[in-house]
């Protein structure tokens, strides 16, 4: 095995837990032998972002600005490629993609890229409500040829109950959340969910629902870096 002779910049504080688990992911994924065949990284941990889905929905600042301040300085720190664990950020990286000094891997991409890989049929896509509303998910999928199912408005507030609960640090009761969310979206319709918010994997992760039934942002997101810096395939 060769070290990766990329550094993958990392902008993370959107939430800090997910960023930890982006974090322990690439480790726990890494083809490694030794701490010497790991991936050099960098992460800027920025909480102070203006809130993503305040920002689509018109009800707090544009977090843009602050985010592409974010990657330029990971790319001026040395960054060969970039990476933001948070789904909803994504709508306001692609205004400025173009223009990023290096590549960012997009987890919106990569999310559905694994999704159609482990569920050709389509799946059920928990988010947050900023990311429901920018329509960025199903944009995608169109692209790919691929669809996701949605959940009622009145599911839609219990996953961002959910994700508070995430970020706050209350497991149980985030844990109980989704796996009373998941149960009754798989009575409608049984199929994988695709948890498309960084906090929701990890309430899935402690809900006790199957590991094989859910399609996770930050593990999409965590694999696609890793084909990128070990230039590997990635299964399609």
């Amino acid at each position: 095995m060769t070290k990766p002779e990329k550094t993958l910049g990392i902008l993370g504080g959107m939430g800090p837990a997910a960023a930890a688990e982006f974090l322990r992911l690439l480790a726990a994924g890494a083809p490694a032998r030794s701490d010497a065949e790991h991936p050099r990284l960098m992460m800027f941990s920025d909480p102070d972002i203006p809130d993503r889905s305040d920002g689509i929905l018109g009800t707090g600042p544009d977090p843009a600005p602050a985010i592409r301040r974010a990657l330029l300085r990971l790319a001026e720190w040395g960054a060969d490629l970039l990476a933001v664990p948070c789904n909803t950020a994504h709508h306001f990286i692609d205004r400025f993609r173009a223009d990023l000094p290096v590549p960012l891997v997009h987890i919106v991409e990569a999310t559905v890229d694994a999704a159609r890989r482990c569920s050709p049929e389509g799946a059920w896509l928990l988010s947050t409500s900023g990311t429901r509303a920018s329509g960025i998910y199903p944009a995608c999928a169109e692209d790919r040829g691929y669809r996701f199912f949605h959940p009622s408005e009145a599911c839609q507030e219990r996953v961002q109950r959910c994700l508070r609960r995430v970020k706050s640090g209350d497991m149980t009761e985030a844990a109980g959340l989704m796996r009373e969310l998941v149960e009754e979206l798989w009575s409608e319709r049984d199929c994988l969910v695709v948890t498309a918010c960084t906090e929701l994997p990890l309430a899935y992760a402690a809900s006790g629902l199957p590991k094989d039934r859910e399609v996770s942002s930050l593990q999409a997101l965590c694999d696609a870096c890793l084909d990128v810096l070990y230039a590997r395939g990635n299964g399609e």
